[in-house]
């Protein structure tokens, strides 16, 4: 079954033992179910096969998410000669779709050289060199999001309100927990009272625990949560922070407290500090992806509503200007809209 992470067992067993944390008030904690036993080998010789057949779904998700992107860029190519015309509106379909001047440069380039190492005379053939080129371009990109080199692993979570940040959180919530993984979140969006209310009502339909405190301090509710999370033996504390503006100074700033102040809860901490940006937003999301990298020092990228834009070719200016990973993508509002990000496959998903 094709996981959303790639789980490591830790080099020692966890203790037997987990007593609570006691900053934390138990009425505001949800039950955890405990690891569901294995399956037995024909449920997982039916997992393995249906494996295959979801990844196809996604796939088609991919596709259908990405065609305002792509259609631009794909109809380019319906013409009958290779020539400078081609190349003019291929540079002009690729910086609509917000791939970036230094991007645009690049892929141009490369594309040029891929044509001739290849002798192509038909455009079609040209639009599978360029898909090459997107592939190798956003290769660097792709990596898996490890659990379990650290327990529990802190994944810290920022992103601007209206990117998707606490769905986003809630659904890679339940893909941990249906793979295994012990999850605790932390509802560190202390001063909107509908962020902690969404983030409950994710912890509440994965049965997981949630730490949170009405008006409290980000920072305190992130340090009770990692060391809850310690206490506990929990794989993964997930610190939902509040939304802001890279330009909210004060604000960015308190991102770098909670960060320092989970670095006090735990020495190697946080593992994993996450971006969620909106890729309606275009050339602005590689804006926020390079004043929070800033701030925070990113490990990770989750990109989200790539369905809703005809700007998702700012994946390739990331990769140009800022190449931090991109964990995860998200093509709508369901549990399964939101799968891990493949180079090939996407490049592939733009241009069909």
């Amino acid at each position: 079954m094709f996981s959303f992470f790639r789980k490591k067992t830790p080099a020692a067993p966890p203790t037997a033992d987990h007593p609570p944390a006691s900053a934390v008030d138990k009425a505001e904690q949800q039950p955890l179910d405990s690891t569901p036993p294995p399956a037995e080998a024909s449920g997982t010789a039916a997992a393995a096969e249906s494996a295959p057949a979801a990844r196809q779904g996604w796939l088609d998700r991919l596709n259908a998410g990405l065609r305002r992107t792509g259609s631009g860029i794909a109809t380019v190519f319906t013409g009958t000669r290779i020539d400078e015309d081609l190349y003019e509106e291929l540079e002009a379909a690729l910086l609509m779709a917000d791939t970036g001047v230094k991007a645009t440069e690049h892929l141009l380039k490369d594309l040029r050289q891929r044509v001739k190492d290849a002798k192509a005379t038909d455009p079609a053939a040209v639009k599978g060199l360029l898909a090459e080129a997107i592939a190798d371009l956003l290769a660097p990109l792709q990596k898996p999001l490890v659990i379990g080199e650290h327990k529990p692993t802190v994944i810290m979570v920022a992103g601007v309100n209206g990117a998707g940040k606490t769905t986003s959180i809630g659904k890679l919530t339940r893909h941990m927990a249906h793979e295994g993984a012990s999850v605790l979140l932390a509802a560190a969006d202390t001063f909107r009272a509908a962020a902690r209310e969404q983030l409950a009502v994710w912890a509440d339909r994965n049965t997981v625990e949630i730490i949170t405190q009405q008006g409290g301090d980000p920072a305190a509710v992130s340090f009770d949560a990692v060391t809850a999370g310690k206490a506990r033996g929990k794989d993964v504390v997930l610190v939902d922070t509040a939304g802001r503006l890279p330009t909210q100074l004060h604000l960015m700033e308190e991102l770098r407290k909670i960060k320092r102040v989970v670095q006090k809860a735990d020495a190697s901490g946080p593992h994993e500090v996450l971006l969620v940006i909106d890729g309606n937003t275009g050339q602005n999301a590689l804006t926020q992806v390079k004043a929070f990298d800033d701030a925070l020092s990113l490990t990770g990228l989750v990109i989200t509503k790539l369905d809703g834009t005809a700007k998702g070719g700012v994946i390739c200016a990331i990769a140009m200007e800022r190449p931090v990973p991109v964990y995860f993508i998200g093509v709508g509002e369901k549990l399964e809209d939101l799968e891990t990000f493949d180079a090939r496959e996407f490049a592939q998903a733009l241009l069909s």
